[in-house]
Formats: C-alpha cells, sequence, structure tokens
C-alpha cells in the first residue's frame, strides 16, 4: 500500500511538471538533470527525491526480503564477492542458512520447554498428582532436548563453508556448534580417511571428527578427489605386501 501510493504521488507530480512546462511554453530537456523554463526547478527537484526515495525504499525492502527468505547456495555478493577476491576455492554449504534456522528453532524451543514446561504443566489440572505433574514436566522436557540433541548429531558433520588454496596441504573450514554459532577448523590432507560408518550424509573422517561435502555443489574435482579418498582394495593391498 505505502509502495503504491509514493508511485501515484511521484506520478501526479510528473504530470503537473509536464502540464504547467506546457502551459509556460517550455519544454523538458532531460529528466532531473536541466532546471524547467517557467520557474518549477523546486518541483524537479522534489520529484527528483521522491523518485531517490521510492528507489531506495525498494531496494532495501528487496534485500530484507532476500535476508527472511530460506536460500540454498551462497548469497548474491557480499561475502561470496570478498572470498573470491582473496583467491582460492570456495564451497558454500547449499542449505547452511536452512539448518542455522532450523537450529535456531530447535533451541529457542527447548529453552522453552525447559523454563515454561514445568510452570504450565503445575499451573494446570490442579487436582492432579504432583507425581503425575512431574512425569509430565519431565517427558516434556526429555523429548525436546532429545529432539535437539537428534538435530544436532545429524548436522554436525555439515561443513558450511570451505576454503583451500590449490597447492596447500590443508584447507580450513566452518562447522557449527550447538548454539548455531560457527566454528573455523584447520584440516589437513594427510589426516582424511574414508568414512567407514553407516551413519548419513558422511563424505570423510579426519581426527576422529566426520564430514560432509555435496558433491554436486563442489565444482572444483581436484579438492573433491583429494576429500573423497578410495578405500584401498584387496588386490592394492597384496601388492603392496
Amino acid at each position: 500500500m505505502a509502495r503504491r501510493t509514493l508511485f501515484h504521488l511521484v506520478q501526479s507530480q510528473a504530470n503537473h511538471l509536464k502540464s504547467t512546462n506546457f502551459h509556460s511554453g517550455g519544454h523538458l530537456a532531460s529528466y532531473g538533470t536541466r532546471p524547467l523554463i517557467g520557474g518549477t526547478k523546486t518541483d524537479t527537484s522534489r520529484v527528483s527525491q521522491l523518485a531517490a526515495i521510492h528507489k531506495r525504499w525498494l531496494s532495501q525492502s528487496a534485500t530484507a526480503q532476500d535476508d527472511n527468505k530460506i536460500s540454498i547456495g551462497p548469497r548474491k555478493g557480499g561475502e561470496a564477492g570478498n572470498d573470491e577476491k582473496d583467491g582460492g576455492v570456495v564451497y558454500y554449504g547449499p542449505i547452511s542458512s536452512t539448518i542455522k534456522k532450523v537450529k535456531l528453532l530447535s533451541l529457542s524451543t527447548c529453552c522453552l520447554s525447559v523454563s515454561l514446561g514445568p510452570v504450565i504443566t503445575f499451573m494446570t489440572s490442579t487436582d492432579s498428582n504432583v507425581i503425575l505433574k512431574g512425569a509430565v514436566a519431565s517427558t516434556v522436557i526429555f523429548l525436546s532436548a532429545s529432539t535437539t540433541g537428534a538435530l544436532h548429531w545429524f548436522v554436525s558433520p555439515y561443513i558450511h563453508k570451505l576454503r583451500w588454496k590449490p597447492g596447500s596441504d590443508s584447507f580450513e573450514v566452518e562447522m557449527m556448534s550447538w548454539l548455531a554459532t560457527f566454528i573455523p577448523k584447520t584440516i589437513k590432507f594427510a589426516d582424511i580417511k574414508p568414512a567407514e560408518t553407516n551413519r548419513p550424509f558422511v563424505t570423510f573422517k579426519a581426527n576422529g571428527n566426520f564430514y560432509f561435502v555435496d558433491a554436486e555443489h563442489c565444482h572444483n574435482k581436484a579438492l573433491l578427489a583429494k576429500l573423497t579418498p578410495q578405500k584401498p582394495t584387496h588386490e592394492s593391498a597384496f601388492k603392496n605386501l
């Protein structure tokens, strides 16, 4: 509604300028750059200011909408552009922002369950047994905490950002902690081992921890080959003997 009102205001001012210029015998040389003939310089500057405010408001509104959306891959400009200027290969987890939002939602739900669950349970059903109320409150807290813990266990191997300079024997990754904050780590390629586990979404193992890289969004094949070492076969083991 505000956008439409501002647009009509700019359009009415422009029509007023055209009619005034027509009756005074002047003409518009270039919109917003030359003063108009007939004493309408103030109106021209006013329309230019309104148009600039409208354009700035549209850009801010579009930026706010992009920040609130669940995005896949790095955001346009900003951080991605700065990383590319630094050089090296940069990989972004395609659902990094989604995982962070879901984890924040889970943490907030868990905190509310722990703090308000017992209060709500004991305030309702005053005729019920105290032991029963305590069991219900404990069950709610346990379910919320276990759901938050399971979510963290499931997404903990996910690499949100990876930076590697070709020729280097190590690379930097950003992982997510319990509190949905990013933790930088440095991993050497020599420490990478095949992930021999039935755990889902695991690409490799290094220093006792599991890591996951989405192969479809890792466009550097040399880096992907280093991150996914092949398991030694029986034939290669026999040749080494």
